[in-house]
Formats: C-alpha cells, sequence, structure tokens
C-alpha cells in the first residue's frame, strides 16, 4: 500500500495501518507528480496504485516511534530556543523606546547583573549611579558606561511591558528545562551513539540529539554516505540540459539536520586545528569573504558525511587527513611553476635557488 507526503495529513492514515500484515511505502509528492490538467484526489490515487504496481515508487524514510517522539521535543525545543531570542529582542525594544541603552555596553541582556537591573527599573528604581553599582564580575570596568547607558524615561508603561517579558521568557526558561529533561530520557537508549557524535568536530551536545532524532541510528536506511547528505538536502544539485548546467542550487531537505549541522560546521570551521579548520579555510579563500555561508554549508556536508561513517562503522571520529591535508596534496613543482609564470606575466625575470 501507497501513501502520499502531505504535511502532516498522512501520518494518521499511517499509523492505523502501521500493524497491517502488507508493506506500506510513503511516496514523496514530488515523485509522483500526474500530467497536468489531471489534478483531483480520485485520479491522484488511481495514478498512485499505478506507480506502485508497477514498482515505480521509492519509499520515503519514516522514524520508527521512538525516534519520532524524541523528534517532535528537539523540534519543539528549537521553536522555544527561538521565540525566547525573539522576547529577548522585544525586551531590547522596550528599553530603546526608554532611552535605555543597555544593550551597548553589556553583550547579554539575559545575564545576571542585567537582570538585577531590570527588575530594578521595574522596581522604580530610577538613580543611574545605584543602577550601575550592581554590575558584576567583568561589567565592574564598565561601570561609567552603565551609568550614561541608565539614563532613560523607563516609566510605568515600560515597566509594565518589561515585566510581562520577563515573564514570558522565565517561562520558555522553564518549558526549555522540561523538554530537556525528557530529551535526556529519551535518548537514553542511544546514549552510545551519542557519545560516539560527540567525538565529531563541532557537534555537542544538542546537535548529537538533533542527529539522533532526525536521522536515527540505523544507517542501513540510508546505502551510501551521499544518500544521507542528498537527504537531508546537504550537497549540490544537479540540473544539467544539452550539456549546460543550470542551477546548483540544493534541494530542500531535512530543514531541522540542516539548520543543526550549519551551526555545527561553523564552529568546527573556527577551531585552531584539523582537518575540518583546514578545509573552511580553504572554502573561504575560494569563495570569498562575502559568501562565508557558502563555506559553512560545504563543511556541514562534510560532517554528514563523517556522521554517516561514524554511525554505519560504530566507531569514534578520528582526524586522520590532518590539518596539513591540503598542503601535503598538491604538488610543490607544479605550484612552483605556477608562481614563477604569474611573476613572469608582470614582467620579472626569476631565478629559483633552494633555501640553506
Amino acid at each position: 500500500m501507497a501513501i502520499e507526503a502531505t504535511g502532516v495529513y498522512w501520518k494518521p492514515a499511517w499509523y492505523v495501518r502501521e500493524e497491517a500484515p502488507f508493506e506500506l511505502l510513503l511516496a514523496n509528492a514530488r515523485h509522483v507528480k500526474n500530467l497536468p490538467g489531471r489534478k483531483t484526489d480520485a485520479s491522484d490515487a488511481a495514478w498512485l496504485a499505478q506507480l506502485l504496481e508497477c514498482g515505480l515508487l521509492r519509499g520515503s524514510f519514516v522514524a520508527p516511534r521512538e525516534i519520532a517522539r524524541l523528534r517532535d521535543l528537539t523540534r519543539y525545543r528549537t521553536k522555544v530556543v527561538a521565540d525566547r531570542g525573539r522576547e529577548v529582542q522585544r525586551l531590547q525594544k522596550v528599553l530603546e523606546d526608554a532611552g535605555i541603552k543597555l544593550d551597548s555596553v553589556a553583550t547579554d541582556l539575559q545575564g545576571v547583573a542585567c537582570r538585577r537591573m531590570i527588575e530594578a527599573l521595574i522596581g522604580g528604581e530610577r538613580d543611574p549611579d545605584v543602577l550601575a553599582e550592581m554590575a558584576l564580575t567583568r561589567m565592574r570596568p564598565k561601570i561609567p558606561d552603565l551609568r550614561e547607558a541608565l539614563v532613560g524615561r523607563f516609566d510605568e508603561h515600560h515597566a509594565l511591558l518589561a515585566r510581562m517579558h520577563l515573564d514570558h521568557m522565565d517561562e520558555l526558561t522553564r518549558i526549555e528545562g522540561r523538554l530537556d529533561d525528557q530529551v535526556n530520557v529519551l535518548m537514553a537508549p542511544f546514549a552510545e551513539a551519542a557519545t560516539r557524535l560527540l567525538s565529531i568536530p563541532g557537534v555537542g551536545k544538542r546537535v548529537a540529539e538533533i542527529i539522533v532524532a532526525e536521522i536515527g541510528v540505523d544507517m542501513s536506511r540510508f546505502a551510501t554516505a551521499a544518500h544521507l547528505a542528498s537527504w537531508a538536502g546537504l550537497c549540490p544539485g544537479n540540473h544539467e540540459s544539452a550539456g549546460k548546467r543550470r542551477s546548483g542550487k540544493a534541494r530542500k531537505g531535512d530543514a531541522a539536520l540542516r539548520t543543526a549541522l550549519c551551526e555545527a560546521a561553523w564552529s568546527a570551521g573556527h577551531c585552531k586545528d584539523g582537518y575540518l579548520p583546514a578545509q573552511y579555510r580553504r572554502f573561504l579563500r575560494r569563495f570569498g569573504k562575502k559568501n562565508e555561508n557558502k563555506a559553512t554549508f560545504a563543511v556541514a556536508h562534510t560532517l554528514i558525511v563523517i556522521i554517516w561513517h561514524v554511525l554505519h562503522d560504530g566507531c569514534d571520529y578520528r582526524d586522520d587527513l590532518g590539518a596539513d591535508y591540503f598542503e601535503r596534496r598538491n604538488d610543490a613543482a607544479t605550484r612552483q611553476h605556477y608562481l614563477v609564470r604569474e611573476l613572469e606575466k608582470l614582467g620579472h625575470t626569476v631565478s629559483l635557488q633552494p633555501a640553506a
């Protein structure tokens, strides 16, 4: 039996028939498009049945029940964290409206010292000297700047809005904590795989949880690392016709996984040593500083390949290539010939002598 994937509407029908004695197949809607001008639910069902009868359908990846539940929690947690970030921006807007330039001095409005200052403002304190003295540790040297930043027209209206924003942030933080606890419970059976993923540069605890939630730990579902990269939408697109390549834009894949791996790739690319930072810097030279996102995306493709091998082989990540891989791979004689030729184009006569 075949079901077309349409938003979330396929899930009830799938779960009702999951225990049936016949094989279920979830078809990608883009792979089963019918001829235009004949679009009805009945004709779509008939076309789907015909494709299934001819063996022309490929089943999509459907996560097992425990992985699906973990996926729901990690995706909701990501949205909660994003919502809290937006609430911080709203709080910052209220302070700006009141003339309080706290964010110009402090780097994090969610810090303990900033929270104390905002709570004091809500409580009725308006003296910038008293407010600035609430700075802690590394903010203490900034007290003169804080005195100037905390002079404004903060009134009862701003206090009301700020109070609601802070309460909402606290509630989102509590929800995030509950989600973390439940994710830890569901991650217990996959603790070994998660530990192996943590050996990959740039992959932290939350990214490892997202990886397990999105693709599971059974890599037999993906024949090769290239299949997984294509499914995740982390490989270049291929649109060629009549010998012309029209677009290399990546296809749409798993948005949650792709976002997490791009964050991990950025983190791995900014490490001090290793193959991934060397690859990131190499891509950055090729694409230019304005295309830093392209370099990050390319490293994310490397990460998804590493993840497939780590989960498929059941081993930790080992940086066998090293930071000097690209230097070792380059042919010294070819590089020397290229540099000499470039200097000669500029009108120089080049004489090479080996260094002592």
